[in-house]
């Protein structure tokens, strides 16, 4: 027994310390992408094409719009419907808490796209299946999977510019998520704020319809800009039709639509809702999050533009100083400082994020830390069909290059033998053969990568539960630290770490098949973990050993995990 106690400590000095920052030289080297490309069966179309495309619809509209003016019916219509109600709403002008949180919205809006950006660059590919087959996607902006050689995953992931990008670098996901989720809980707080206010203060009559003439009139105003004799800016006591309608599309449409369809790539919230996680899937989810993203892109590049051209100088001093005078600069004084700052931090967003990679993941974690540890408690009880199984999974991580290791598979694993120990009262090497003749559980479930990309599969294995009766974790035991066989890709052993109380989830277990055959080496053979409220990166591959502890502030660089420690990931990921 001393013996076993002396080798499972051994692991912990098979751990690497990890830099706070991001070391270039030591990084996934960059690799760039093609242009953005959309599917319509089984041709690719370039959508650069959609900028001279729309520029030529825009003239054609303008022509057109201007052609309409001369009609005499048209002409009767815009006089019916000039292009809001009849009166103005009792409440008016840009109070300083909208004034504060219009522009506290704009501030994280830029930095949540940015890392919405790089999450994609992640695995640059979309779809409308589950199964994420390469050549099934619908949209990407990288290069065809390349035959006849093993593709990972992170293999898939490109570089994209720092200026558009936070970090902007390769295969940074796990800092472009905290900037991304941390912006995201701030920003739903600020808007959780504004609804409040909206109805407390009365504002919500200017941007609420509240008249089926609200349609007419929106026609009205788009013949009216299109044809560039803008309708009156009364924007201090109403929006006109189709600023209502775009405002109340954008703040009760489309921002609860962003919300749910992050919400739903979360493996512990989409595995726990049923036959609306089948049919709202991932992948799903993730193509309509992309669709809203780019509306958001195009609502502020309009909204700005329209700023510009129908009298800076008035609209910013409505919106910044509160004032509704046209000549005043009032609110320029505001703005151009407010611009500096979003400009600034745009700015340094990139490198700030290089240089101070351990501070960004722990202020994210102190941020939406707790919240992710809320989400864990989802109950992932969702299970697949045969016929849903992926007819192609994505592989992923550095495999083994040992001796050990590769003497253990030309045996077969024959020889292997998984280690338990650490703070439980029965520390166990268990043979293969042990492991394999122990109550087996089979589960089909879906597989969710950090990266983006989801597969379904059906796994047999032990479920985890069963290990821990046989070794009986002390009341002091409340991690468990998975050793795998295989390095990480800085060198040093790969490790992970999850809760007690995951580990004891009926849905949790080390699997030896996949699909009805042994997993193989590419998937982590002889044995890999399946934690179902986790994303992939936590079900280690490769496993050699299994230690519990009561803290795991001593293991590497204390982060809870080797993509924790050198990629900046967070140890509980159920989102």
């Amino acid at each position: 027994m001393p013996l076993l106690e002396e080798k499972v400590t051994h692991f912990e000095t098979k751990l690497t310390h990890a830099d706070d920052r991001i070391r270039l030289s030591h990084w996934l080297p960059p690799q760039w992408g093609g242009m953005p490309h959309i599917r319509f069966g089984k041709r690719w179309i370039n959508i650069c094409w959609l900028l001279p495309l729309g520029f030529l619809c825009l003239l054609i509209g303008i022509a057109v719009a201007q052609e309409l003016r001369q009609i005499p019916a048209v002409q009767a219509f815009l006089a019916r419907y000039p292009g809001h109600l009849t009166s103005p709403v009792k409440w008016y002008g840009f109070p300083t808490w909208l004034r504060l949180m219009h522009f506290f919205n704009l501030f994280l809006m830029f930095l949540i796209i940015r890392a919405g950006i790089q999450i994609l660059a992640d695995h640059p590919r979309l779809y409308w299946n589950v199964n994420c087959t390469p050549g099934t996607e619908w949209f990407r902006f990288q290069h065809p999977v390349p035959a006849g050689r093993i593709w990972t995953a992170k293999d898939d992931s490109v570089t994209i510019p720092g200026w558009l990008g936070i970090p902007g670098i390769r295969h940074s996901i796990g800092l472009a998520r905290w900037w991304h989720f941390s912006c995201d809980l701030l920003w739903v707080i600020n808007g959780a704020a504004f609804y409040v206010m909206l109805f407390v203060s009365g504002q919500w009559a200017k941007l609420i319809p509240r008249s089926w003439e609200v349609f007419p009139n929106a026609v009205s105003v788009a013949i009216q800009y299109a044809s560039l004799q803008f309708p009156s800016n009364d924007s201090w006591v109403r929006f006109n039709s189709l600023q209502q309608l775009t405002y109340f599309f954008t703040v009760f449409g489309a921002a609860p639509l962003a919300i749910l369809t992050g919400l739903m790539q979360a493996p512990a919230i989409a595995n726990h809702l049923g036959w609306l996680g089948r049919v709202f899937h991932r992948q799903v989810a993730r193509s309509i999050h992309f669709f809203v993203m780019s509306y958001f892109v195009f609502f502020i590049l309009v909204h700005l533009t329209m700023v510009f051209i129908t009298g800076l100088v008035g609209n910013v001093n409505k919106m910044f100083a509160g004032v509704n005078d046209n000549g005043g600069y009032a609110g320029l004084a505001i703005f151009l400082p407010a611009m500096a700052i979003v400009v600034i931090a745009w700015a340094i967003a990139t490198p700030f994020t290089i240089r101070h990679a351990r501070l960004v993941q722990k202020t994210g974690h102190f941020i939406i830390g707790w919240l992710k540890g809320l989400v864990e408690w989802f109950d992932p009880n969702r299970h697949y069909t045969q016929a849903d199984i992926s007819p192609h999974f994505w592989p992923n991580g550095t495999m083994p290059n040992s001796e050990e290791y590769n003497a253990l598979a030309r045996d077969n694993f024959a020889g292997y033998a998984l280690r338990v120990g650490g703070l439980v009262a029965n520390p166990q090497v268990f043979s293969f053969a042990e492991l394999k003749a122990m109550p087996k559980q089979e589960q089909i479930t879906e597989h969710f990568c950090i990266q983006g990309w989801s597969g379904v599969a059906k796994w047999g294995g032990i479920p985890m539960r069963h290990i821990l009766d046989l070794v009986k974790p002390t009341p002091q035991a409340r991690y468990a630290v998975f050793y795998s066989l295989a390095e990480g890709g800085e060198g040093g052993r790969y490790y992970d770490v999850h809760r007690l109380e995951n580990m004891a989830h009926h849905l949790t277990l080390l699997a030896y098949e996949m699909n009805g055959e042994p997993v193989s080496v590419l998937h982590g053979a002889p044995l890999r973990l399946r934690c179902e409220n986790e994303l992939g990166f936590k079900n280690i591959k490769w496993i050699e050993a299994i230690d519990f502890v009561a803290d795991f502030s001593h293991l590497g660089a204390g982060q809870g995990g080797y993509n924790e420690d050198h990629e900046f990931y967070g140890y509980r990921m159920p989102i």
